[in-house]
């Protein structure tokens, strides 16, 4: 779910290289047609707006089972100060990170095969926020109780989440180009690896995730060393 584009895309590509048929949801025909565009024959994809829930449960109820959700959807990231704070926009911030990813859950678990499991995204601005990032913080650390919850609740179904550092993905293009790529440079610079990370960094994440068959509820921090620095 989100596997159009950035990380998502990203994801649905190496699960494809390693052999899983991929099937890609977005809430844009156009951007599903350009990532089929880049995947295997095999793959297929739909247009599904995920901050509708009846939606959501209409393409469960289509798709068969399967073996693996990961729900990476999410919109651009945007920072915001709690004195600039509009309440009925923050609401609508959760919409598609969190409970979208809650009814994909929701419709999506009664479908997933023997041995399958379910990955979010999360971020480490749950652990380490920065000023500006009370909606990002919010909605990692919500993610990742819902994670924990589910992997107890749904078991054995494996429930887990991937918590990523910052990554140059489509997300940051609200940003001018000339000060993203200035804010990439300087968070590189400070990280111990040396740089940001790349939408491909965290789909070997995702990857393990449904291949490590003895880990659920656990959040696998993939950051660059940013919480040690």
């Amino acid at each position: 779910m989100g596997g159009t584009s950035g990380i998502g895309l990203a994801t649905a590509k190496a699960a494809a290289a390693e052999g899983a048929n991929v099937v890609v949801v977005s809430s844009s025909q156009q951007r599903v047609d350009s990532a089929l565009a880049e995947l295997p024959e095999s793959a297929a994809g739909h247009a599904v707006d995920l901050s509708k829930e009846q939606n959501i449960k209409a393409f469960f109820d289509t798709i068969g089972n399967f073996d693996h959700l990961v729900y990476t959807a999410a919109e651009n990231i945007s920072l915001i100060y709690v004195n600039e704070l509009e309440l009925e926009k923050a609401h609508n911030y959760f919409n598609l990170r969190y409970w979208g990813a809650l009814a994909s859950i929701k419709y999506g678990a009664p479908h997933i095969n023997q041995g399958g499991s379910i990955s979010l995204m999360s971020g480490i601005a749950n652990p380490r926020p920065g000023a500006g990032w009370l909606l990002g913080a919010s909605i990692c650390g919500a993610i990742e109780g819902l994670t924990r919850a589910m992997a107890v609740e749904l078991a054995p179904v494996r429930v887990n989440a991937v918590s990523a550092g910052v990554v140059k993905t489509n997300l940051w293009n609200s940003i001018p180009e000339v000060d993203r790529e200035a804010y990439y440079k300087s968070v590189g610079d400070s990280l111990l690896v040396k740089r940001v990370g790349e939408a491909e960094d965290i789909a070997q994440a995702f990857t393990y995730l449904m291949k490590q068959q003895f880990s659920s509820g656990q959040i696998l921090i993939t950051d660059g060393g940013t919480v040690l620095v």
